[in-house]
C-alpha cells in the first residue's frame, strides 16, 4: 500500500473513530435522564471503625440492591474491599455516647444496650428488656449509665450489675384527678337521696369510713407522676441522678389532606394520607423537671421570658384589627447538663419562631434566667441555629461555666461562648462567612469546624483553640470537603466533589501538608466520555444593588443561538450557585445538554438562598415571588447586556419552589419571560405546610396580605407566554390539588397558550427514569418550539 492510500485510509479511520466518539458522548434527553446508575458508583455514609484503622463507606460497584457496604484499611489504602455479611453483623455500632476519656462506647442496638471496649475491641450486651432502650450516657460516676425505656427512666451499675427504676411516669390522671366532681344540679340530687333515705344515708358513710381506713392502714406509694394526654418525648437524666427533665408533647397536626392514588395495585382509588395545611400546627411542647431528693415534680415555668408577650411587627400592617399582647406559645427542648451536673440549660422557641432564647434552669424550682435571646422580625435559623425542637448546635465546656452556641446575630452564622457566670458573651468566629457543625476535640483543647470562609462556593475543614484564636485550615482540594475525623482524630476521611466532579472519597493525615490521596476513582466510562463544563461562578447587581452570585453556562460561539434559559432552584433555602457537585445534578447536566445546542443558561442564588448569611436568607419574608423573583429578571437583564441575549428569546425553569418562581415569572414578568416549565409547583401557599411556610408568611388567617401578594394563583391573568405545567399526581408534599386549581383558574381565565402534563405514579421527588424523560423531553420541546420557532 502506498504512503498516500495509507495516509487517506489513516485520516478516514481516525475521522470515523472521532464521529463516533462525538456520537457516544452526545448528551440526549434519554441519556441524562437515565438510572443515575450509568455516571458511576460514589461514596457516601462514610464512618470509621472505634479503633481509627479502617474507613467504611456505601459505595456498591456491583449494583447489589441491598449489600453496598465497602471499606479501606489505614493499612492499605489502595485496596477496597466489599464487607461480608458475617462482618457487618459483628461490627459495633458507628453511633453511641463515648465516656470522658474516650475509651469505652455506649450504644442500644436491637433493642439491648451494648458497652464497646476500645482496649480490648469487644463489644458485650449489658441488659435486654425486651423493647426499645433509649438515649443512653454516662453519668458522672461512669460505672453507673442512664437510659429510657418505656417512658421512664432508669440507672445501671455496670459494677455490681443492679438496676434502679428512678421515675414512676404513667399516662392517664391521678385517682383523685379521675374522680368526676358532680354538676351543680347532680350534687343536688344526691344530696335530696341522702336526706330522704336512711339506708342509702348508712352506706355511704360506711363506704367512706372503709376507705379512710384504707389509705390510712395502707404502705404509702411510691411518688407518681401522670402525663395525662400528653406524651413522652424524651427524658434526661442528671450526671449525678439526683435530676430527671422531661420533654412533654400534645401533638396535633389539624386535619390532614388525602392524596388520591388512581394507580393502586389493587385496582381501586385509595387515599394517602398526607400532611395539613399551613395554620394548622396545634402541637405544645413542654418540659418538667422530676426533683429525686424532694420526691417531685415541677413544670419549668417560661411566662416571665423577656419579650414573651411581644407582637411581631407585621401587624402594624393591619390597624384595624385588636391585636391581644399575651404570652406567646414556646416549645422547649430537653435539657443539657453541665459535666459536673451542677447547671442545666435549655433551648426555647416561640411557635412564631420569631425568637430563640438559651436560658440557665434553676433546678430546684423550674424558673428560667435568660442567658442569650436572639430575635428575628423575619424567622430564626440558618447553619447550627437548629429547629423547634432544639438541635443546633448548643452544649457545655468541660469547665461547667461556659456554653457554646451558634448565633445569627452579626449577620452570619457564627461560633459563641458564654460565660454563665458573667454572662460575658465571646463570638469566637466573625467575617462574611458562616460555620457549620463545630465539635470539640478529645482533649475539649481544640475546635474541628466547617466554614465558608475561602468564598460561599468552597467549604473546608479547619481547627481552633477552644476559647478562640487562629484557624488551622485541614483540607486544600477545591469544592466541598466533607470530613469524618477518625475516633483518634489522627486521621480525615474527606468526602470531595467539585462542579463537574461527583464525589469522591480521600485520605489525609490530620494537620498534614501533603495532598490528600484519593481512594475511590467512581466515574463510568460512559459519564467522563463528555466534557462537563465547569459553570462560570459569577456576580451580578440587582437593582436595589445586591449582587447576585450566579452560574453561568456559555456556549460555544458557532452554535450560539442568542437565546438564554434561567434554572432556577427547589428547596427556597438552598445553595446551588456553588463549585461542588449540584444536588440537582440531573439539571446540571440538562443544562449541559441546553449549552451545546447554543442556550445560554444561569443559574441563580436568588433572595432566599442558604450561604449568605441572614439577610440573604430572609429576603423572601412576607414577599415570595418579590426578590426572589426580581433576581431572575436582573440576570436576564445581566445576559441581555454582556451576552448579547435577544430579548424576545428567555425561558425559565424549575421544581418545586423553582416551580413557583417560574410561575410568577410567566404570571408577572410576561415581558421578560417567553416560556417556562414549571415542575410540581406551589400555586397558592395557604395551601402548603405549615414548618416552612409559616415561618416566611405568618398564618394566612393573621396575615393574608403575604399570601395573596405570594401566591400565582392570584397572578394567573398576566400569563402571556407559553407555560408547561408538570405535577406527580400522588405528590404528598405540594399536592396534585394545587395544579388542579390552577388549571381550572387558566380556564375561567380564558388562557389557551398553556398545557398541563400529569404523572400518575409520582410523588414530589420523580424515581422513575421514564417519568423524567418525558419530562425534560417536553421542557426541551417548549424552549425549542416557543423561543426558537422550531
Amino acid at each position: 500500500m502506498n504512503k498516500t492510500l495509507h495516509a487517506l485510509l489513516f485520516a478516514f479511520i481516525a475521522l470515523g473513530s472521532t464521529a463516533l466518539f462525538a456520537q457516544s458522548s452526545a448528551l440526549s434527553v434519554e441519556k441524562i435522564m437515565q438510572d443515575p446508575k450509568w455516571m458511576g458508583t460514589f461514596p457516601d455514609r462514610i464512618n470509621w471503625g472505634p479503633q481509627s484503622k479502617t474507613i467504611y463507606f456505601n459505595y456498591n460497584p456491583e449494583e447489589n440492591p441491598s449489600d453496598s457496604l465497602y471499606k479501606i484499611e489505614v493499612s492499605n489504602l489502595d485496596k477496597i474491599q466489599k464487607v461480608s455479611l458475617a462482618e457487618r453483623k459483628a461490627m459495633t455500632s458507628p453511633y453511641g455516647t463515648w465516656n470522658q476519656d474516650k475509651t469505652i462506647k455506649l450504644y442500644s442496638e436491637d433493642g439491648a444496650l451494648h458497652l464497646y471496649d476500645l482496649k480490648k475491641d469487644t463489644s458485650k450486651e449489658l441488659v435486654n428488656l425486651g423493647g426499645r432502650l433509649g438515649n443512653p450516657t454516662f453519668l458522672a460516676d461512669e460505672a453507673q449509665i442512664a437510659f429510657e425505656y418505656d417512658d421512664n427512666a432508669y440507672v445501671l451499675n455496670t459494677e455490681t450489675g443492679t438496676l434502679k427504676k428512678l421515675t414512676n411516669i404513667q399516662e392517664g390522671k391521678a385517682r383523685e384527678d379521675r374522680e368526676e366532681k358532680l354538676s351543680e344540679k347532680n350534687q343536688w340530687l344526691k344530696d335530696e337521696n341522702l336526706s330522704l333515705l336512711q339506708i342509702v344515708r348508712e352506706r355511704e358513710e360506711q363506704d367512706s369510713l372503709s376507705k379512710a381506713y384504707r389509705e390510712m392502714t395502707a404502705d404509702p406509694e411510691p411518688y407518681t407522676f401522670y402525663h395525662g394526654d400528653k406524651q413522652v418525648a424524651g427524658l434526661q437524666v442528671s450526671p449525678k441522678a439526683d435530676f430527671v427533665t422531661i420533654m412533654l408533647m400534645e401533638r396535633d397536626r389539624g386535619e390532614s389532606t388525602d392524596v388520591p392514588n388512581y394507580v393502586d395495585a389493587s385496582g381501586y382509588t385509595k387515599n394517602l394520607r398526607a400532611r395539613s395545611k399551613v395554620g394548622e400546627d396545634k402541637t405544645v411542647a413542654s418540659l418538667a423537671v422530676y426533683n429525686i431528693k424532694k420526691d417531685t415534680v415541677y413544670s419549668v415555668d417560661t411566662s416571665k421570658l423577656p419579650g414573651i408577650t411581644d407582637l411581631p411587627d407585621y401587624t402594624k400592617d393591619y390597624p384595624d384589627k385588636e391585636w391581644e399582647e399575651k404570652e406567646r406559645e414556646v416549645i422547649v427542648s430537653q435539657a443539657i447538663f453541665s459535666e459536673d451536673g451542677s447547671k442545666a440549660i435549655v433551648n426555647i422557641r416561640s411557635k412564631d419562631n420569631k425568637d430563640r432564647w438559651i436560658a440557665l434552669l434553676n433546678l430546684d424550682n423550674g424558673s428560667l434566667e435568660t442567658l442569650d435571646r436572639q430575635r428575628d422580625e423575619a424567622w430564626i435559623a440558618g447553619p447550627g441555629i437548629g429547629w423547634s425542637f432544639g438541635g443546633g448546635t448548643l452544649g457545655w465546656l468541660p469547665d461547667n461555666k461556659h456554653i457554646y452556641f451558634q448565633s445569627e446575630t452579626s449577620g452570619y452564622s457564627h461560633l459563641y461562648l458564654l460565660d454563665v457566670t458573667t454572662r460575658t458573651k465571646k463570638a469566637l468566629t466573625e467575617g462574611n462567612y458562616e460555620v457549620f457543625d463545630p465539635v470539640l476535640s478529645n482533649d475539649k483543647k481544640s475546635w474541628f469546624l466547617t466554614t465558608s470562609e475561602i468564598g460561599p462556593g468552597e467549604r473546608h475543614f479547619y481547627k481552633m483553640p477552644v476559647m478562640g484564636g487562629t484557624m488551622q485550615k485541614l483540607t486544600n482540594l477545591p469544592g466541598n470537603n466533607e470530613v469524618s475525623l477518625s475516633p483518634d482524630e489522627k486521621y480525615m476521611a474527606i468526602r470531595n466533589s467539585f462542579s463537574n466532579k461527583p464525589w469522591e472519597l480521600y485520605f489525609k493525615k490530620t494537620g498534614s501538608s501533603k495532598d490528600a490521596q484519593q481512594l475511590t476513582s467512581g466515574q463510568s466510562e460512559a459519564f467522563q466520555s463528555y466534557d462537563w463544563r465547569v459553570a462560570e461562578n459569577i456576580m451580578f447587581k440587582a437593582d436595589d444593588g445586591a449582587m447576585v452570585p450566579a452560574r453561568l453556562y456559555v456556549p460555544e460561539a458557532s452554535v450560539k443561538n442568542n437565546a438564554a434559559v434561567v434554572f432556577v432552584h427547589g428547596a427556597g433555602y438552598l445553595q446551588n450557585a456553588h463549585k461542588w457537585w449540584s444536588s440537582y445534578f440531573r439539571e446540571y447536566m440538562f443544562n449541559n445538554m441546553l449549552t451545546d445546542l447554543g442556550y445560554t443558561v444561569i443559574d441563580i442564588d436568588y433572595r432566599a438562598s442558604a450561604g449568605y448569611g441572614r439577610d440573604w436568607r430572609t429576603g423572601i419574608y412576607r414577599h415570595m415571588g418579590g426578590k426572589d423573583l426580581s433576581d431572575q429578571v436582573d440576570g436576564v437583564e445581566y445576559l441581555i447586556e454582556n451576552y448579547d441575549i435577544d430579548p424576545e428569546k428567555v425561558g425559565i425553569y424549575g421544581g418545586s419552589y423553582g416551580g413557583f418562581i417560574t410561575l410568577m415569572a410567566l404570571f408577572n414578568e410576561p415581558e421578560t419571560f417567553k416560556a417556562g416549565a414549571a415542575l410540581r409547583s406551589v400555586t397558592d401557599w395557604a395551601h402548603y405546610n405549615h414548618g416552612y411556610t409559616a415561618n416566611i408568611l405568618n398564618e394566612p388567617s393573621q396575615d393574608p396580605i403575604a399570601y395573596k401578594r405570594s401566591s400565582p394563583i392570584y397572578f394567573a391573568e398576566g400569563l402571556e407566554g407559553d407555560l408547561l405545567i408538570e405535577h406527580g399526581m400522588v405528590d404528598t408534599n405540594v399536592h396534585f390539588q394545587d395544579v388542579v386549581r390552577l388549571t381550572q383558574r387558566l380556564i375561567e381565565l380564558g388562557k389557551d397558550n398553556w398545557e398541563l402534563a400529569v404523572y400518575p405514579v409520582e410523588s414530589h421527588g420523580f424515581i422513575e427514569p421514564s417519568s423524567w424523560t418525558d419530562e425534560y423531553k417536553r421542557i426541551l420541546k417548549l424552549f425549542n418550539e416557543s423561543l426558537l420557532e422550531k
